[in-house]
């Protein structure tokens, strides 16, 4: 009797345990399924399929271009019978995410679905006459990561330049920022300082969604496209993407994480120097070093400004590629303790100009000037050059930023 019972309590146990797992199983699948958020891909076939239908379109996306369920919008579009997908474009790293930052992207035949690629970085970044002569419609799906110098907003710019002097209606499925929608940063773009990696006079964290940044770029700087936002649904902006529920998909080579979205305002600025900034390593723009640096001394006086929302420990690598190739750097990792109170531009500024005094005889800006690109103005490298406090600095570029922030407003749509 004791065995037997021992035997049936184990087995209820075993029966418990097991329909635990499977509820914890199915609640895992659901959320795969059923995220919070819907984005433009999912809304865009139930809510605008007659902008569509008897229509040749043209989708110009990225691996981040994929459904709740991680179907790619390539195949949504392709296999809906009722959709006649005629062209694909990619932007910097390619349809298919092949290709390292900077490298030129070739056209090609998509082997997947047999269509056509346009490569939209490189030569050509705006889509001629000729790569729009089977096109109707142009669709646009892509994650963007919410500062100002990732190239695929430009993409989406000079797109839209070319859908409107082709006479060719454009609809941008929208995303969400996934460092949020509240967080609005740093100087705003200068007149004479407009490259690919900052086309217009927006801050360099603008705390908006493609959309968002698609119906402002549409209007104040006049490029006046028949452009449709396809909005997401239950969008918060105060949301984190793991608030979103859905699921993350790197948007570029050295973005792997949702955290490196958080760190790129701050370290992609340290790609106008002769630092490293982690490229070649598995935490890119978390990792930053040089060869020349002392670990200790570096995490003790970052550490030691009190930065909100953020801890500096010393840490050393050996990048793969990139910078310092196959070089020892000492340097340090960031680590963003709460997004909330973090200050990413500050941050960014606040390294480098430690960097900078800590070791001015190794330290330098790129003589291509990229770091002005970057910032988008030639003062603020002139200023920690000359020795000024970062207070200065921030200070100093408030009234544009403050300006932009009334702006922006009118192109808010969650």
């Amino acid at each position: 009797m004791k065995k037997t019972g021992l035997a049936l309590l184990a087995g209820m146990l075993m029966i418990g345990t097991m329909t635990a797992a499977s509820a914890s199983q199915d609640q895992e699948n659901q959320a795969v399924k059923k995220p919070k958020v819907q984005t433009g891909i999912d809304i865009l076939l139930s809510d605008y399929k007659k902008q569509l239908k008897g229509k040749k379109i043209g989708l110009i996306t990225n691996p981040t271009g994929v459904n709740s369920s991680l179907k790619s919008s390539v195949d949504v579009l392709s296999q809906d019978p009722d959709i006649q997908l005629t062209t694909l474009y990619g932007p910097e790293h390619g349809v298919r995410g092949d290709a390292q930052a900077g490298d030129e992207v070739a056209s090609y035949i998509d082997e997947k679905t047999g269509l056509p690629v346009y490569s939209l970085y490189g030569k050509t970044k705006k889509p001629t006459p000729e790569m729009l002569k089977n096109v109707d419609v142009l669709v646009f799906d892509i994650q963007d990561v919410g500062t100002r110098y990732y190239t695929y907003i430009y993409t989406m710019a000079y797109a839209m330049e070319a859908a409107k002097e082709n006479g060719i209606p454009f609809i941008v499925l929208d995303r969400p920022n996934p460092q949020g929608g509240q967080q609005v940063e740093g100087p705003v773009l200068e007149p004479g300082y407009s490259s690919f990696v900052g086309l217009y006079p927006i801050p360099l964290k603008h705390g908006m969604t493609i959309g968002e940044l698609a119906l402002l770029f549409n209007k104040e700087f006049k490029i006046n496209a028949d452009l449709t936002v396809v909005k997401m649904k239950r969008w918060k902006r105060k949301m984190n993407f793991e608030d979103t529920g859905l699921p993350f998909v790197l948007p570029s080579p050295n973005m792997p994480t949702i955290n490196s979205t958080f760190v790129y305002p701050a370290t992609g600025l340290i790609e106008g120097t002769n630092i490293s900034e982690g490229r070649g390593t598995t935490k890119p723009f978390e990792f930053i070093g040089a060869p020349y640096m002392k670990s200790t001394q570096l995490e003790e006086k970052l550490n030691s400004l009190g930065l909100p929302g953020v801890t500096f420990r010393a840490a050393s690598y050996i990048p793969t590629f990139s910078k310092h190739q196959g070089k020892l750097c000492h340097g340090v990792q960031m680590y963003v303790t709460d997004r909330k109170k973090f200050e990413a531009v500050k941050t960014g500024l606040s390294l480098i100009k430690t960097i900078h005094d800590l070791y001015p005889d190794d330290f330098e800006f790129l003589a291509t000037g990229s770091f002005d690109k970057l910032i988008g103005n030639g003062w603020v490298r002139t200023k920690i050059e000359e020795g000024a406090g970062i207070q200065e600095i921030t200070d100093a570029y408030q009234k544009p930023l403050k300006e932009f922030k009334k702006l922006r407003k009118k192109y808010l749509i969650y």
